[in-house]
C-alpha cells in the first residue's frame, strides 16, 4: 500500500503531543489524527483512538503487521522532521 500524502499540523506548547497527522493511501482512502508524541527514547505515532465506556482507549485505526506500522512511523516521522524544520506560517495556511 502506498502512502500518497501525509499532512503535519504541529501542536504548539510543551507538552508530549507534537503535532496530528493525517495520512493518505493511494490516493482514495484517508486516516486523520494519527499523533506524533514525545516519548523518553524519542518520537514515536500513536493511532487514532477513542475511549471505551470502561475508560479504555482503542485504536480507531491501526497498521495489521509491525512491516507496515514501521514503515509508516518511518515516513511520518521524516514528514514531521521536515515540518519541524519549516517556518510556522505554513501551519496557518490550511
Amino acid at each position: 500500500m502506498t502512502i500518497t500524502d501525509i499532512r503535519i499540523r504541529k501542536v504548539a506548547g510543551e507538552g508530549k503531543l507534537k503535532a496530528y497527522v493525517t495520512v493518505t493511501f493511494e490516493s482514495c482512502f484517508v486516516v486523520h489524527n494519527v499523533k506524533v508524541i514525545q516519548g523518553e527514547s524519542g518520537v514515536f505515532i500513536a493511532m487514532p483512538s477513542r475511549r471505551t465506556k470502561n475508560g479504555e482507549y482503542k485504536d480507531v485505526a491501526h497498521p495489521i503487521n509491525t512491516e507496515f506500522r514501521a514503515r509508516l512511523q518511518e515516513q511520518i516521522l521524516e514528514a514531521y522532521d521536515q515540518a519541524a524544520d519549516a517556518p510556522a506560517a505554513e501551519d496557518e495556511e490550511e
